[in-house]
């Protein structure tokens, strides 16, 4: 799944794909499906920038509603130069425009002001619209039927972008975003919502357990999706998976309380696994 989250893994929003675990799961595709998952990358990329950006708020809420009436005139025949390139892709494999506004809907979640503690509701559609939403796009690249499509891009979409929210407190603590749901943080006895202050919190490590344990459960339902259909279709969504997983893993090894070292897959840790899903 080519969920591309808040923070996404070795590819900033200053960067490219390329060494990402994305750019890894990707390049092995076939062209047409190659050419089409980078599209939506570059889409997701361009967006993501836009809410992650230091612009006033004001202009960055100005120029999400420019790429939504961009990818309207997409859809009606008439895409702007910037778009051209996707006209092929689009019609190719059936890409949805709910889809993508979906996603810039997601980025512009971020942008009248900085999430914080937003109840369980509000997470989940936040990662809908960030990380399935992206999965639903791709998974008409990749060739899966519709409803395990759809069921896959919920479940992947939803546990890797859990994954990044509980490996990124910290990162995202700097930025004034906390992506902890209040259910969670309250149950655990924090009452705050100064994402520093969380960040800090001697409870943090009950708070996050139950997080924990849904990308847990979305990885597995994800997995059971996957093992329905043949390798050729599911080997990309699967390194991801993978990746992620792993990460996942680490942060769960490392723990959640402070001192809290900043987790990343290693080299060999990502060779292994596209060696094992991708080739043998």
């Amino acid at each position: 799944m080519t969920a591309i989250p808040h923070h996404a893994e070795e590819a900033t929003p200053q960067g490219s794909a390329s060494g990402s675990s994305f750019y890894a799961a990707m390049r092995i595709l076939p062209q047409a499906q190659r050419e089409a998952m980078f599209l939506i990358y570059q889409f997701c990329r361009q967006v993501d920038d836009i809410a992650d950006s230091t612009a006033p708020r004001a202009e960055r809420l100005a120029e999400l509603a420019q790429w939504r009436k961009d990818i309207d005139a997409l859809y009606a025949g008439a895409p702007p130069a910037k778009l051209t390139g996707y006209v092929e892709s689009v019609k190719r494999f059936g890409m949805r425009k709910e889809d993508f506004l979906a996603i810039i809907d997601g980025m512009e979640m971020d942008v009248p002001q900085d999430i914080r503690a937003p109840d369980m509701a509000t997470l989940d559609l936040y990662c809908d619209r960030v990380a399935s939403a992206v999965g639903r796009l791709s998974v008409r690249v990749f060739g899966l039927p519709e409803d395990d499509g759809i069921a896959l891009a919920h479940h992947l979409g939803r546990a890797l972008q859990l994954s990044n929210i509980l490996r990124d407190i910290d990162e995202d603590a700097s930025i004034g975003r906390l992506y902890l749901p209040r259910e969670v943080l309250l149950e655990a006895g924090i009452t705050s919502t100064d994402p520093l202050a969380v960040a800090a919190h001697p409870s943090i490590p009950q708070a996050c357990a139950p997080l924990v344990d849904k990308a847990q459960a979305y990885f597995v339902a994800a997995d059971e999706i996957m093992a329905r259909h043949p390798r050729r279709i599911v080997r990309a969504p699967r390194i991801m998976s993978k990746y992620y997983h792993a990460i996942l893993d680490l942060v769960i090894a490392r723990g959640f309380a402070l001192p809290r070292e900043p987790v990343k897959l290693g080299k060999a840790a990502k060779i292994g696994i596209l060696l094992r899903y991708a080739i043998i």
